[in-house]
């Protein structure tokens, strides 16, 4: 068991490190030169300062300190644009400048070392994905092939909604959990798209399940 002294030593020792990082923290910050920002913790940032609805609280955030400002996700600095004029210049004149995307490690183990179209950074190899996606998959001939497989998930949508209405006890009104249902009606769309089987939901049979 810890005697007095060594628990004072280590809450001191913690204390002089969170302070160190801290000062670490500020010292980074001001040779970034970033826009403004709330006052943060830290090793978590502005993490304490994020709450549901997040876009509430980002815009609220704004209104203080002004349509553009930094945050600091833990160890990820994020800028927050909230003026139209701001974010059409990101998507203009800087679009190429703010076009990669973080490299984080799902990405390496689930998106193989970030090569898919949704984690790769720009340059050669993702205007390659680009261009592969709108010739085999959004291209209008692509898009009318599949038509029917659209037309085939809304019905199975719109059937679960009414058995999910008939068998309630409210005389034909329930209440349902819209966001997973049409979750589950684009993953269906775009499996069938993909490999010609259902993702989920009850007209899944064991041997698309597998």
């Amino acid at each position: 068991m810890l005697s007095m002294e060594d628990t004072w030593v280590y809450i001191l020792s913690a204390t002089s490190l969170l302070f160190l990082l801290y000062l670490f923290k500020l010292q980074r910050s001001s040779k970034r030169n970033l826009p403004p920002a709330p006052p943060s913790l830290p090793i978590i940032g502005h993490l304490h300062l994020i709450k549901e609805p997040v876009h509430r609280t980002l815009q609220s955030l704004s209104d203080r300190y002004g349509p553009v400002l930094s945050l600091s996700l833990g160890s990820r600095p994020a800028v927050v644009i909230s003026s139209p004029s701001a974010a059409e210049e990101c998507f203009t004149r800087n679009d190429i400048a703010l076009a990669n995307r973080p490299r984080t490690l799902a990405g390496e183990i689930m998106a193989y070392g970030n090569t898919n179209i949704g984690t790769a950074p720009y340059g050669p190899h993702w205007r390659n994905l680009r261009r592969l996606t709108a010739v085999e998959i959004l291209s209008p001939h692509r898009l009318t092939g599949s038509l029917a497989i659209r037309q085939e998930e809304v019905r199975h949508l719109m059937r679960s909604l009414y058995e999910a209405a008939s068998s309630s006890q409210g005389g034909g009104f329930a209440r349902v959990e819209m966001s997973s249902r049409l979750q589950e009606m684009s993953f269906n769309i775009i499996m069938r798209m993909i490999s010609g089987k259902r993702y989920s939901g009850a007209a899944v049979d064991a041997g698309d399940a597998e």
